[in-house]
């Protein structure tokens, strides 16, 4: 099994790597490095369809995966391309930061970031590899249980992103701070709904060999929502623009699962 896990996760490895290359040439093209969020989010699709159909696991679990991967992959890199190409050539806070500090060596920079994004997406696709490598027939009980997580996880992120957008698509909103549907509950729930399906995915891959080490997953995404580029700089973008109107929503509401707001 590992010679052939070694070498089939080296070949994703080597398209995202190439992947992010061709990415990077055109962000610096256009000027607009916000683009490989939709990249780093539509490149799990080709990756999980590259392990289904090289993969010699069960035909129905590798068939099962990679439509899962799929369908999250390629709706989530659908929503930020509208998102980012919304407000082109206006590039992403984020990014336009990391240029004033990077200054004349932002496109080297650059380069390595984007790389970098390269083996997170490798390293994030483990899950499905383990899962097209089993070659158990029948699924099992946890693999039912984790398609179960993914459903929940897909249709609470579409809808909070949904709702987001229907909100800031109302020119009377602007200034204000969403509140409605998910929002109500959670200041971030598509962040935590994006957060399940990397539990999702986890336990799918739990049934098959050594998938209990494919926990970093979900962990890393935690880690990263919790105290990297997700909470943090979004809401320190919120207090900016919105200032006390958002510190009193972050006064009553939770920050990430989604639970009934404070009163008073």
């Amino acid at each position: 099994m590992w010679p052939e896990f070694i070498r089939l996760w080296l070949l994703g490895l080597l398209f995202a790597a190439v992947l992010m290359a061709v990415i990077w040439g055109i962000a610096v093209r256009i000027a607009n490095a916000g683009i490989v969020d939709i990249a780093w989010s539509a490149g799990f699709a080709p990756i999980a369809i590259f392990f289904a159909v090289a993969g010699d696991g069960f035909d129905v679990r590798r068939a099962m995966i990679a439509l899962l991967v799929s369908l999250w992959s390629l709706r989530l890199g659908g929503y930020l391309y509208v998102r980012v190409m919304s407000h082109h050539p206006k590039e992403d806070r984020r990014y336009a930061d990391l240029r004033r500090e990077w200054g004349e060596h932002t496109n080297r920079k650059m380069f390595w970031f984007f790389q970098m994004q390269a083996l997170l997406l490798a390293l994030l696709s483990v899950p499905g590899l383990l899962i097209c490598l089993n070659p158990r027939p029948l699924l099992q009980p946890l693999e039912f249980i984790g398609v179960l997580i993914w459903m929940i996880a897909i249709t609470g992120e579409s809808l909070a992103d949904r709702q987001l957008h229907r909100f800031r698509s109302d020119a009377a909103n602007r200034g204000a701070v969403c509140e409605i549907g998910l929002w109500h509950y959670s200041r971030h729930p598509n962040y935590f709904f994006e957060w399940l399906v990397w539990v999702a995915y986890f336990v799918v891959a739990s049934a098959s060999p050594f998938g209990w080490i494919t926990l970093y997953c979900p962990a890393l995404m935690l880690f990263f929502l919790l105290r990297v580029t997700g909470i943090p700089m979004t809401e320190r973008l919120s207090l900016e623009s919105k200032g006390a109107l958002f510190a009193d929503y972050q006064r009553r509401t939770s920050p990430f699962v989604p639970w009934f707001p404070k009163r008073g």
